[in-house]
């Protein structure tokens, strides 16, 4: 779900060349779910090989991928490990509204409704154990770093832009902010299209710089506030948030009682809208688990494993695979032989 900053932050549009030799980090997790909900056939059904395995998430993930490093960019994987205790209802929340959608689908499909079939086949996707396991099999014949997160991937990504092992985090979730991720990347999409909320159009985007420190500015907030803010309106980790407070009433009680955290909560009403304290959501965003021994390294594609884990094992046109790799390749040919510098 994540936290509705949307109308709150200041955000600065940027263009992929921008990026050209930055590293950059990406929710797997995240991006994995994305890849199941949008890359579908017309009826709704996600793509499949020859054996009935779902494949969306790898033809979505090799060709962003290889589409990125073709502008020289550096990204780096991070996976969720064990979600914490208080994401529980989340994943509660979710499973009823995929079972709900699923409901919905099976009915349009009984009246012959594409278009809903497709609408609602989107809100049915399970990201599973095997499907995270082939995308990091992917990632390592492609020569990407992935990183296994001891808990929440955001957290652990803000940490390592943080450390100024990457230059920002690749996100749609504002819940980034909240982990106190310096700087964020949305919309990086190689079509400049995105698929619309609750809608089988898409519609065209550029992508867009968020940064952490001129954001708590223009909030007048500092980094505990915005933890905060964030809970009012609600989190994974307190889903809705506390009734009838919105982001622009939020604000209000926290300019009201500024650094004053326990006075906010019992304010706002707490304790009636949730059965544990504020200070167990407050402290999962301040002091989420990381993990801090970590190995970077990029590798040079293995075409043939390449070739042979999508095209032999999952029946990808070994002509689009192998086209992708070339162009990919050249590309980053002619960057090094330029000797393309930072842009920041």
């Amino acid at each position: 779900m994540g936290v509705n900053f949307k109308d709150l932050v200041l955000k600065k549009e940027i263009s992929i060349p921008m990026l050209s030799g930055k590293r950059l980090v990406v929710d797997g997790n995240n991006i994995l779910y994305q890849f199941l909900a949008t890359i579908r056939q017309p009826d709704g059904s996600p793509l499949k090989d020859s054996h009935g395995n779902i494949t969306s998430h790898l033809n979505g993930l090799f060709h962003r991928t290889t589409k990125l490093m073709h502008y020289g960019i550096k990204l780096i994987f991070v996976f969720d490990g064990k979600a914490p205790d208080l994401k529980r209802a989340e994943r509660e929340r979710r499973a009823g509204l995929k079972k709900e959608a699923q409901a919905k689908y099976e009915s349009a499909k009984q009246a012959g409704d594409v278009d809903d079939m497709k609408k609602y086949s989107m809100r049915t996707s399970r990201l599973t154990r095997e499907m995270i396991d082939e995308a990091k099999e992917l990632l390592d014949v492609l020569g990407v770093p992935v990183v296994q997160a001891p808990s929440e991937g955001e957290a652990q990504a803000a940490f390592m832009v943080r450390n100024g092992d990457a230059f920002a985090e690749i996100s749609q979730d504002y819940d980034c902010l909240l982990f106190g991720v310096p700087r964020m990347i949305q919309n990086l999409t190689i079509s400049e299209r995105k698929k619309m909320r609750d809608r089988v159009s898409y519609g065209t985007v550029k992508p867009q710089l968020l940064e952490f420190r001129p954001n708590l500015e223009h909030l007048g907030l500092t980094h505990d506030q915005l933890i905060a803010l964030g809970m009012l309106i609600g989190t994974d980790f307190n889903v809705g948030g506390i009734k009838g407070i919105g982001p622009k009433k939020a604000m209000s009680l926290i300019k009201e009682h500024g650094d004053d955290l326990d006075s906010l909560f019992s304010a706002a009403g707490w304790a009636e809208h949730f059965p544990f304290s504020w200070k167990e959501v407050f402290n999962l965003f301040k002091e989420m688990p990381v993990e801090k021994e970590y190995s970077l390294e990029w590798k040079q594609p293995d075409r043939e494993k390449i070739i042979k884990l999508l095209c032999d094992d999952h029946d990808f046109s070994r002509v689009r695979v192998e086209d992708a790799i070339d162009k990919m390749e050249s590309a980053q040919s002619k960057m090094s032989q330029k000797g393309l510098g930072d842009f920041f």
